[in-house]
């Protein structure tokens, strides 16, 4: 199957041979797929240095397996994060979109949902509340989203409350320490709390934990060690 020419942006690379590299890429319309680009002769250095992150691609592939043949590439105008933290969030937002997004199953919003959320990383927006958008809604589109509205028993979440998050239930109403005021921020997109912020942190580690299985996530090293 030869596809149209499409854009897309890649998330992962890896070296299989000397003029092989395995791709992860987000392709609009269509999801996370697998490439393998072939890259060799005179123009071997020049695509393997544009072969890079936050570069939005204009690519062609073929293939009817789950891995598919980079035929044709060119390059887009780049919305790039710039050094530091918000480069750091980048490859947070690449590296956790590899992991979570299932190959070659229809995602038709997956790539809109993360040039949006590049675009945020090279505005002024705080990177928090940037990241914690992304993880909830990817969360959403994989059909794990979170009801931050009402606890488990579909009751509106009240703010004096705490409440425990339990998978595939939802919010327990006095046992735990998620603020109901909180939640409701969240639900309204409001991160201006300090405490807010806060505990979306946690309950989005919760929540994506067993998901990400026991694998620890390499760009959470880069916040660590700096």
């Amino acid at each position: 199957m030869d596809s149209d020419f499409a854009r897309a942006y890649l998330l992962h690379r890896r070296p299989v041979s000397d003029s092989s590299v395995m791709l992860n890429v987000v392709v609009e319309g269509i999801g996370h797929i697998k490439m393998l680009a072939r890259i060799k002769g005179k123009q071997h250095l020049k695509q393997n240095a544009q072969l890079q992150p936050f570069t939005p691609l204009l690519c062609r592939f073929t293939g009817r397996h789950e891995v598919k043949y980079l035929n044709q590439f060119e390059l887009l105008d780049a919305y790039k994060p710039d050094h530091g933290k918000r480069l750091y969030c980048g490859f947070y937002l690449n590296e956790l979109s590899y992991r979570l997004m299932p190959i070659n199953e229809p995602l038709d919003d997956a790539f809109s949902l993360y040039e949006l959320h590049l675009k945020r990383l090279c505005d002024n927006e705080e990177v928090e509340v940037i990241l914690r958008n992304y993880e909830f809604e990817l969360l959403n589109l994989l059909g794990f989203g979170i009801e931050f509205d009402v606890d488990a028993t579909g009751q509106p979440i009240k703010p004096a409350l705490h409440y425990g998050y339990l998978s595939e239930v939802g919010f327990v109403p006095e046992q735990g320490f998620y603020q109901g005021k909180v939640l409701m921020d969240i639900a309204a997109n409001d991160f201006s709390d300090v405490k807010t912020r806060q505990q979306a942190k946690l309950l989005s580690r919760q929540v994506l934990r067993p998901l990400l299985g026991y694998k620890e996530l390499k760009s959470r090293e880069l916040f660590i060690s700096r």
